[in-house]
């Protein structure tokens, strides 16, 4: 591990030890990910040529920036990994989520006709590696008590979700065989009121399918009320599992006050 390497690393690397001239990199990043962001919201318009050719050059200087980046990160991962030999530590780094993030991120420019797909969007997905820089601990303690909530409800939650997903489908077929008589362009196959009833569980309600017979309308009702009640039910699970942590948080730290901070004996002994 050559001491430029270590500079290298030093000055990208995914944790809050950073420097000013780090800082100052993740700031320039930041930047250029807005700049990017916008401009593939800017490319739906009809922009005038000097905006065109504006847009193209930003395209060169940004996927450079974000090449060169995406290979320093590569070339600095035995840094990350020091117990792992370098090429296993590089094949380890590449698979990693923010990673695949960053490869996404450039992949657009060179396999264009692979991929017809606009990726550049996914540039705002590297902000999540510079929440670092908010060096505020709730930001940080925010996002892990989401995953600790999801991680602990995560059985509840698959389950209330795969009864919602059977409604559904056995709510659709009964609407297409309702419904499909009457309306063969509108509800021509199962996909068709399967699409009604996500609508309609959701209580979204686009009105751009619906039945006309009294047999379908009478589902479509029973299908709205329960819709209310059963789509409500992850939502009740998280907030649930909110409120647990926040407990559990607020036992753990009158705990905490219990001892000494120096010799770590109880207080009230």
């Amino acid at each position: 591990m050559s001491a430029l390497q270590r500079r290298v690393y030093n000055l990208i690397r995914d944790d809050d030890t950073n420097d000013l001239a780090s800082n100052i990199f993740d700031g320039f990043i930041i930047v250029l990910i807005v700049v990017n962001v916008a401009q593939v919201v800017l490319d739906t318009f009809d922009l005038p040529p000097w905006a065109v050719a504006a847009s193209l050059y930003v395209e060169y200087f940004s996927i450079a920036v974000f090449t060169l980046e995406y290979a320093l990160r590569v070339w600095c991962a035995p840094c990350m990994y020091p117990e792992a030999r370098p090429a296993r530590a590089r094949v380890r780094y590449v698979f990693r989520f923010m990673s695949i993030v960053d490869l996404l991120a450039i992949l657009p420019f060179y396999i264009p006709f692979i991929i017809p797909i606009d990726l550049r969007v996914l540039r705002s997905l590297r902000l999540l590696r510079l929440f670092r820089l908010f060096k505020v601990n709730r930001y940080t303690s925010a996002l892990s008590t989401i995953g600790t909530v999801l991680r602990k409800k995560s059985s509840q939650l698959v389950s209330s979700v795969f009864i919602v997903a059977l409604l559904m489908l056995i709510s659709a077929v009964l609407m297409y065989n309702f419904e499909n008589e009457a309306q063969p362009d509108v509800f021509t196959n199962a996909f068709d009121s399967l699409w009604w009833a996500v609508a309609t569980f959701t209580t979204v309600g686009y009105g751009d399918i619906y039945p006309v017979t009294p047999a379908g309308r009478f589902l479509g009702a029973v299908i709205g009320l329960l819709g209310i009640g059963l789509v409500a039910v992850p939502t009740g699970i998280i907030s649930a599992g909110f409120m647990e942590q926040i407990d559990e948080g607020k036992a753990e730290a009158d705990d905490n006050k219990k001892f000494c901070p120096y010799c770590g004996h109880r207080l009230d002994e």
